[in-house]
């Protein structure tokens, strides 16, 4: 009877440990098939356009002002010093007949003022080569988004040429050539085109088309 009793006690400390198992496996696989689509999310994630490429630019801006600002109050310094020399010239020459010793103490400030204008005019060099790297730097990163969003615009541009528009009112519908293969497409509104939906014809505005937020035109002008 002991024995019995034994081997159905060890029975279901078997049975607990298999689903115990089989419950921390599952969740192991979860954690991992998270942490997967985590890392591809990151690594799909495109920086140009996002909201943290629009902060990193309006600070190196933010810097450049700054570095503007100090360059100019160096210039200031400048001037000042200048003015500062030029009185002490004059006062060099006003005290020629007088002691030699008074004259010393005028030429040991000036050079000091030309010590401390050296030093500036070594800190405004490195200043002005920082206002250049950090303007190149906006610059070079403004052109990028530029010609980032002008190709996005330009998508449809690129496949297509607006040939004619015909029809009247409500009715009206375009002509349009593919570039690739030569072949003319007739589209109206409500068609989808490449993902795009036209949303309105005209003489003037040509094709309208969108898809989410995104804006895109066809006409006779700007393409050819």
């Amino acid at each position: 009877m002991l024995n019995k009793i034994k081997k159905i006690l060890l029975c279901v400390f078997v049975g607990v440990f298999s689903a115990n198992m089989s419950y921390a496996a599952d969740e192991l696989q979860v954690d991992i098939g998270m942490e997967e689509l985590s890392a591809d999310a990151v690594a799909a994630y495109n920086v140009d356009g996002s909201l943290f490429k629009q902060i990193t630019d309006l600070e190196q801006e933010k810097v450049l002002m700054q570095l503007e600002k100090e360059r100019a109050q160096l210039d200031l310094d400048l001037d000042r010093l200048a003015a500062e020399k030029i009185k002490l010239h004059m006062e060099i020459d006003a005290l020629a007949g007088r002691a030699d010793a008074q004259q010393q103490e005028l030429e040991t400030q000036m050079a000091k003022l030309e010590v401390e204008a050296a030093k500036i005019e070594k800190e405004k060099a490195a200043l002005e080569e920082a206002v250049e790297t950090k303007t190149t730097k906006v610059e070079k990163s403004k052109s990028v988004s530029a010609a980032s969003k002008d190709d996005d615009e330009n998508e449809l541009s690129k496949k297509y040429k607006l040939i004619n528009v015909i029809g009247a009112g409500s009715q009206l519908q375009a002509t349009i050539a593919d570039l690739t293969t030569g072949q003319n497409k007739r589209i109206s509104v409500g068609k989808v085109l490449d993902g795009y939906t036209v949303k309105s014809i005209s003489l003037d505005e040509g094709v309208v088309l969108i898809k989410g937020g995104e804006k895109q035109t066809l006409n006779i002008v700007n393409t050819k």
